[in-house]
C-alpha cells in the first residue's frame, strides 16, 4: 500500500439543514470533491476513527432502506446512471475483503517427481518404475501433487483492477494509503465478467462467492457509466428513512388492523371500499396503544413553531386515536381500561438544543384540536424530539428498552400539564 494525500474526514462531512437545496443525505463524489451529508439533528464525533464508524453506519442505514425499493423511498436519481446504480456495498465489501485477505490468487495444481509430498498413486504407478526389495516393490520416487499461488491468473488481475477502483472511489473512508496500480489498465466489461462468472460457477467457498458477486456488480456499474466519474448514493427524501427507523425501533408488525377504513355505499350498483388511513407506527405497551407519526421536521433544530406539524397531521392523529379507543374489538382485546396515546416524533441533537434537555427523547410540546374537548389522552398529541444519532445507532426490531423509554416520555406530557 502506498500513502496518498492526507484526507480530512471532518472537512467533507456536513449536517443537512433540510431547507430547499440542502436536503440530500448520503455520499457524493463530484468534481468539487467528496461530501458526506448526515440528516438534521445528527451529532458528529471529533476523531477520524469515530467519524469513519459513523459514516459507515450512515451508509448501512441507507443501504438497508434503499434496498427495499419502495415507491415512497426515491433514491437521488440524477441524469447520470451512476447516481442511481452506484453499488456502494460492493465497493466497501471489496475493500474490506482486500484489507483482511490481500489479493485473490489462484492456486495452481501441478505434479512432479519427488520422494516426499502428497502422492498421486495413479500417476506414480503409470510413470514410475518400481524396484524389488525384500519380496516387495518399492518406488524410489513418487509423483506428488503441489499447489502454487499464481498472482498472474486472469481472475487475480481482474481482482487487482477492482481493488484499485474501489479504493479510488471509497478508500478515503478506510485509510490514506492506496494499493498498487493494476496491471490491467483498461476495463473490458465482457472479458472481465466472463472471467468472474466462470470462477463463480466453479467455487463452493461462500466468501469467494460473495467476493465474485461484488466484483460483477462493480464491473457492470463501470461498464454502464458514461461521462464524468461522479457518484451519488443517498436520498433527497430522508423523511421516508426516518419513518422506517421509527417503525423498526418502536412498532408492531401487524399495524394494518389499526388502520381506519371507509366505504362508499352506492344507491345503485355495488359498494366501494376506500383506501385506509395509515398511521406510521403502532407501539404497544401492556394495555396501552401509542400511535406514532414520524415527522422529519426542522423544529428540533430551529425551535421555530412553524416548523411543527400542521393541522392536517394533528387531525389525522386524533382520528386514528378515536378509531382505536372507541372500537369494541380493541376493548375486547386490550380490556375496557384501554388507553390510547398520540405522538409526533421529530429529530434533534440532544447535546445542542434550546430545550434544556440532554435526553435522547424529549417531550417538548402538545397539539390539540379546537373542535375536541381534549379530555381524552389521544386528543392531546405529544411532540417528542428523538436524537438522530441515537436512533440511527440503536435500531432494533423492536427495541423493548427504547419502547419503554418512549412510552414514559409520551406520558410525561400529561404530568407536566
Amino acid at each position: 500500500m502506498e500513502e496518498s494525500e492526507e484526507f480530512n474526514l471532518a472537512q467533507v462531512c456536513h449536517i443537512s439543514t433540510n431547507f430547499e437545496g440542502d436536503t440530500f443525505v448520503g455520499v457524493k463524489s463530484e468534481e468539487t470533491g467528496i461530501s458526506v451529508c448526515f440528516p438534521i439533528g445528527y451529532r458528529l464525533p471529533k476523531s477520524d476513527k469515530e467519524l469513519r464508524k459513523h459514516i459507515v453506519r450512515l451508509i448501512e442505514v441507507l443501504v438497508k432502506y434503499v434496498k427495499q425499493q419502495e415507491q415512497r423511498l426515491p433514491v437521488n436519481r440524477l441524469q447520470s446512471k451512476e447516481s442511481v446504480d452506484f453499488p456502494i456495498q460492493a465497493y466497501m465489501s471489496i475493500i474490506n475483503d482486500y484489507m483482511q485477505n490481500d489479493y485473490y490468487n489462484e492456486n495452481e495444481v501441478c505434479y512432479k517427481e519427488s520422494y516426499r509430498g502428497k502422492i498421486n498413486w495413479t500417476k506414480t504407478i503409470k510413470s514410475q518404475k518400481p524396484f524389488l526389495q525384500n519380496d516387495s516393490f518399492v518406488y524410489l520416487n513418487y509423483i506428488v501433487r503441489e499447489s502454487t499461488s499464481n498472482d498472474e491468473s486472469l481472475i487475480s488481475l481482474v481482482h487487482e483492477y477492482c481493488v484499485y477502483e474501489s479504493f479510488q472511489k471509497m478508500g478515503w473512508l478506510y485509510t490514506t494509503a492506496m494499493p498498487r496500480k493494476p496491471r490491467l489498465r483498461k476495463l473490458d466489461k465482457q472479458m472481465f465478467t466472463n472471467i468472474v462468472y466462470e470462477k463463480l460457477g466453479q467455487t463452493f467457498n461462500e466468501k469467494h462467492k460473495e467476493l465474485f458477486n461484488n466484483m460483477i456488480a462493480m464491473i457492470n456499474y463501470l461498464g454502464e457509466q458514461g461521462g464524468p466519474q461522479q457518484l451519488h448514493f443517498g436520498t433527497e427524501r430522508f423523511e421516508y428513512v426516518w419513518e422506517k427507523l421509527i417503525n423498526d425501533t418502536f412498532g408492531v408488525k401487524d399495524k394494518k388492523r389499526f388502520f381506519p377504513k371507509t366505504s362508499w355505499h352506492l344507491r345503485t350498483g355495488s359498494s366501494r371500499k376506500n383506501a385506509a388511513l395509515e398511521p406510521d407506527t403502532i407501539m404497544i405497551v401492556d394495555n396501552k396503544i401509542y400511535i406514532l407519526d414520524a415527522k422529519y421536521y426542522k423544529y428540533g433544530v430551529t425551535g421555530i413553531p412553524r416548523h411543527l406539524p400542521e393541522s392536517t397531521s394533528i387531525n389525522k392523529q386524533i382520528t386514528y386515536g378515536e378509531y382505536i379507543a372507541t372500537s369494541q374489538s380493541f376493548k375486547n382485546e386490550f380490556g375496557n381500561n384501554l388507553k390510547v396515546f398520540n405522538a409526533f416524533l421529530m429529530p434533534y441533537d440532544c447535546t445542542k438544543n434550546e430545550f434544556y434537555n440532554d435526553s435522547p427523547m424529549s417531550n417538548v410540546a402538545e397539539a390539540t384540536g379546537d373542535w375536541k374537548s381534549n379530555n381524552k389522552e389521544y386528543e392531546r398529541v405529544q411532540g417528542i424530539l428523538v436524537d438522530s444519532r441515537f436512533l440511527m445507532h440503536n435500531i432494533a426490531m423492536p427495541n423493548v428498552q427504547e419502547i419503554i423509554r418512549l412510552s414514559t416520555e409520551i406520558e410525561r406530557g400529561f404530568d407536566v400539564n
